[in-house]
C-alpha cells in the first residue's frame, strides 16, 4: 500500500473509528434497554443474557476468520462487506417481533461486526507505518473503544425514553452509510504479501468452544461444558500441526501478547458484568427510567472519556505498564465498593464506584491494543488484531453469562427486587477478582523479561514467514 499523506492517514483513522463506534456502542447501549425489552417481548433473565451474548458470541467466533480473510482477499473489500451486513442486521433488529427473532437478528449483526473491528485495526496498522505515529493512532482507537463502551448506557437511555428501544438499532444506519461512502472514497485496498490459507476445521472448533461454553454457563449444562472442553483440546492438538493455522499459537510465546489476551478477557468480563448488574438494579429495583439510569452511570462514561486518550498517550510515552497497573487497581477498587460495602444503597458510594471503575476501564484499552499488535509481523496484522478483539468479546460474553447466572441463582427463591442487592454480591466479587487479575497479569507481562519474549517471538515469526514464502515461491 502506498504511503499516504498525514491528512489522508487521519481520515482513514476516523473512518475506522466510525465503524468501531457503532459496533461497540450498540451492545452497551442495548444493556440499558434490557428491562424495556423484557417487558415488551416477555423474556426472562436468560433471554436478556442471550440478547447480549448472541451478538458477542458470534462476533468472537468469527473475528479471527474475518482478520485472516481480510489479509488474504483485501482489507477494504471485507470492511465494506461488514458495513453492509451490519447495517442490514441493525435494520432487522429494529423490526424484530419477538425475543427469539431479536436474538437471531443480533447474530446477523455480529457477522457484519466481525468484519469491522479487526479489519479496521489491520488497516490502521498498515496505514501508520511509523512506530510512534502508529502508537498514537492505536491510542485514539483504544480511546474510542473505551468511550463507546462506557457511554452506551447514556445513549441507550436517551433513545429508549425518547423513541423506544428499537431506535438503538436505527442509529447504526446513517453512521454505517456514511462510513461506507467514505471507505469507498478514501480507504485504499491492502492485503498481506502472501495470502494465508483458510482453516475451516480451526474455525469450527473455535465456534464450538465459545458457543458451547456460553450455553453451558447460561443454561447450566454439563453436556455443553464437556463439548467446550473437547473443542479446546481439539484446538490445542490440531492448530500447531497446520502450516497456516487460524490461531497461530506461537503468538502466545510472547508474554506481553499472552498477557494482553488475558487482560482483555478479564477487563471486558468485568465491564459486561458491571453494566448488566447496574442496569437491572437501577431500573428494576430503584425504578428509574432508562434515561435516568443512563444519567446515573454518566460518571463512569465521563471518566472513561477523559482517561482513555490519556492512557493512549501514556502508553506511547512510557509503555503499557503504568496504564495496566492503574487500570487493574481502579477496576478492582470500584467493584469492591459494591462487593464489600453495598455501594448501591448509598448514592455517594454508588457514584464513587462508577467514577473509580470508569477510570480503570478507560486506562485498560490502549495497552491491550498496543501490546497485541506491537512487534508482530505486518503481514499478520489482521490476525493479531483479531485475537485482541476476540479476547474482548469473549470477556464480555463470559461476564454477562457468569454474572447473570450467579444473579439468577441468587434471586431464584426470592422476589427479584427484594433480593437483588444480596444476590448480586457474588457477581461483584467476581468482578473484583477480574480487576485484580488485570493488575497482576499486567505487572507480570510488562517488564524487561516480558519484552525479551516478545522480541524473540517476533524474530521467529519473521524468520518462519520468510522461509515459508521462499518455499511457496520455489514450488
Amino acid at each position: 500500500m502506498p504511503e499516504l499523506t498525514h491528512r489522508h492517514q487521519l481520515l482513514v483513522l476516523a473512518i475506522c473509528c466510525m465503524s468501531l463506534l457503532i459496533v461497540s456502542l450498540d451492545n452497551t447501549a442495548l444493556n440499558v434497554a434490557l428491562p424495556s425489552l423484557q417487558r415488551e417481548l416477555r423474556g426472562g433473565v436468560a433471554g436478556m443474557q442471550w440478547t447480549i451474548d448472541a451478538y458477542t458470541l458470534v462476533l468472537a467466533s468469527l473475528l479471527m476468520l474475518a482478520g485472516s480473510t481480510a489479509d488474504r482477499i483485501g482489507r477494504r473489500k471485507v470492511f465494506l462487506t461488514g458495513l453492509v451486513i451490519f447495517a442490514l442486521g441493525s435494520l432487522l433488529c429494529s423490526l424484530a417481533p419477538s425475543q427469539e427473532a431479536l436474538i437471531a437478528f443480533r447474530a446477523v449483526q455480529a457477522v457484519g461486526g466481525s468484519m469491522l473491528n479487526p479489519v479496521a485495526m489491520s488497516i490502521i496498522t498498515n496505514t501508520f507505518t511509523e512506530p510512534a505515529a502508529r502508537a498514537r493512532a492505536i491510542g485514539v482507537w483504544g480511546g474510542v473503544v473505551g468511550v463507546s463502551m462506557a457511554a452506551g448506557p447514556l445513549v441507550g437511555g436517551l433513545l429508549v425514553d425518547s423513541v423506544g428501544w428499537r431506535a438503538i438499532f436505527w442509529v447504526n444506519l446513517p453512521v454505517g452509510l456514511a462510513a461506507l461512502l467514505l471507505t469507498l472514497r478514501y480507504v485504499p485496498e491492502s492485503r498481506a504479501p502472501r495470502p494465508r490459507r483458510p482453516d475451516p476445521v480451526g474455525q469450527l472448533l473455535v465456534m464450538a468452544l465459545l458457543g458451547s461454553l456460553t450455553y453451558a454457563i447460561i443454561e447450566s449444562s454439563p453436556l455443553f461444558a464437556a463439548i467446550a472442553a473437547a473443542a479446546l483440546a481439539g484446538l490445542l492438538l490440531y492448530e500447531p500441526r497446520r502450516r497456516e493455522p487460524l490461531i497461530d499459537l506461537r503468538f502466545f510465546r510472547s508474554a506481553p501478547f499472552s498477557g494482553a489476551t488475558v487482560i482483555a478477557i478479564c477487563a471486558f468480563s468485568a465491564l459486561g458484568g458491571f453494566l448488566f448488574l447496574n442496569t437491572l438494579y437501577l431500573q428494576d429495583v430503584r425504578g428509574l427510567s432508562a434515561l435516568r439510569a443512563g444519567l446515573y452511570m454518566l460518571p463512569m462514561a465521563a471518566m472513561t472519556f477523559v482517561f482513555a486518550p490519556l492512557s493512549g498517550r501514556l502508553v506511547g510515552a512510557r509503555g503499557p505498564r503504568p496504564s495496566l497497573l492503574i487500570a487493574g487497581t481502579a477496576m478492582a477498587a470500584g467493584a469492591l465498593l459494591f462487593a464489600a460495602f453495598q455501594a448501591e444503597t448509598s448514592d455517594p458510594l454508588l457514584f464513587a464506584g462508577y467514577v473509580v471503575f470508569g477510570l480503570g476501564f478507560g486506562m485498560v484499552n490502549a495497552p491491550i491494543t498496543d501490546t497485541a499488535v506491537s512487534g508482530m509481523p505486518r503481514a499478520q496484522a489482521g490476525v493479531a488484531a483479531a485475537v485482541a478483539s476476540t479476547s474482548r468479546q469473549i470477556g464480555q460474553t463470559l461476564g454477562v453469562a457468569v454474572v447473570g447466572a450467579v444473579l439468577a441463582a441468587g434471586v431464584g427463591s426470592v422476589s427479584h427486587t427484594d433480593g437483588f442487592v444480596e444476590a448480586s454480591r457474588p457477581g461483584y466479587w467476581i468482578i473484583t477478582g477480574c480487576g485484580l487479575c488485570v493488575l497482576l497479569v499486567g505487572a507480570l507481562t510488562s517488564g524487561r523479561w516480558a519484552r525479551g519474549t516478545a522480541e524473540r517471538t517476533a524474530r521467529r515469526l519473521d524468520a518462519d514467514g520468510v522461509r515459508t514464502a521462499e518455499s511457496a515461491a520455489a514450488s
